[in-house]
């Protein structure tokens, strides 16, 4: 068994509330040991056997079946977070903020470049494998990539993004359990 991390798209905003308790059982349904969430936004971290686009296309149709609208989940394994994490792209001053933004699929060469073209004076994107790591400087709700930004290159439902001092705390969370 891997320990993983599934990152569950845009839950918990408007009508698609998802209790943790809830979210936990149907971890536990599929048959995922020592499932558990980290805050309230999508973040469940579970053992399990199988590979990233198995495990992902399952925890997606559960969770629609369980709560009637589609849940893109991105998983990564423990080790993969502790590496992203890991990786300090940016140095960061004071009212920076600095997210990974987890992807569906690793980009080709020229969407990645692609990607990384949308950087400007507010945003810089550096692309590592399936994960874009994304310094803004200023609030997020500052930044001037707009979805459909990130749509036009990944897909609508491609992408998922999550605070670095979040990860941080969870890598954390997950090394102290084991």
């Amino acid at each position: 068994m891997t320990t993983h991390v599934a990152f569950l798209r845009a839950i918990n905003l408007g009508r698609r509330t998802v209790p943790m308790a809830q979210l936990v059982a149907v971890f536990e349904g599929l048959g995922h040991d020592g499932a558990w969430t980290h805050i309230n936004t999508g973040n469940v971290v579970f053992d399990a056997a199988g590979s990233r686009e198995d495990l992902e296309a399952e925890i997606e149709a559960a969770l629609e079946a369980e709560f009637g609208f589609e849940v893109t989940t991105f998983v990564r394994t423990a080790t993969e977070l502790a590496k992203a994490v890991a990786r300090e792209q940016f140095d960061l001053i004071e009212g920076d903020t600095y997210f990974v933004t987890f992807l569906k699929e690793r980009p080709s060469a020229a969407t990645a470049k692609a990607l990384e073209a949308l950087s400007n004076d507010m945003d810089t994107l550096v692309v590592h494998g399936r994960d874009v790591h994304w310094l803004m400087h200023g609030k997020s709700t500052d930044s001037s990539l707009q979805s459909k930004d990130w749509a036009a290159l990944v897909g609508k439902l491609g992408s998922t993004s999550r605070n670095t001092t979040m990860l941080r705390k969870l890598d954390a969370k997950i090394r102290d359990r084991a």
